[in-house]
């Protein structure tokens, strides 16, 4: 029964209900603790509702298609691009004796006011609010969870186009 529901179409499905779980559960976090999320935070809220849209799309592909695969790969690309930016996010944490104590712009001040890239950079660059932790589950920061999920997602992926 298991194995009927994480694959085909409901597997997809499953990931991309849980991409969206973790979305509505860090949205749940933050007005429950009265959190401001950083830019780290929304950068990985984001890389969630992409990676679980990829999901979607990969619901309503033929199994037997070359897209599948091509889905796959996108899937876990994404899937590696925000352990990434989970894994800076947790540095940042785990540095922030060493950080200089300025919270910098918020996220929105840093799209409407710089260009793209400069925002880009900017975001990835951190701030004093990145080098918070603000909440803990199991003693685990929400960037090292959020890292777990990546790596989780990306390999439910490769276990969904192999079955």
């Amino acid at each position: 029964m298991i194995k009927q529901i994480l694959s085909g179409r409901t597997g997809y499905l499953l990931g991309f209900f849980a991409c969206f779980s973790l979305v509505a559960t860090a949205l749940v976090i933050q007005t429950q603790y009265h959190l401001e999320p950083c830019p780290l935070c929304i950068s990985q809220r984001i890389i969630f509702m992409g990676l679980g849209l990829l999901f979607l799309i990969g619901a309503f592909i033929p199994p037997a298609s070359i897209f599948k695969k091509l889905f796959t790969i996108f899937q876990v690309l994404t899937a590696i691009g925000g352990a990434g930016v989970a894994i800076r996010h947790w540095y940042l944490q785990a540095h922030r004796e060493s950080m200089i104590a300025d919270c910098g712009v918020g996220f929105d001040y840093m799209f409407d006011n710089f260009p793209l890239q400069k925002a880009l950079t900017l975001v990835f660059r951190g701030t004093g609010d990145c080098a918070a932790i603000d909440w803990t589950f199991l003693g685990l920061s929400i960037p090292q969870l959020a890292l777990i999920a990546f790596l989780g997602f990306g390999a439910y992926a490769l276990y969904l186009v192999k079955r």
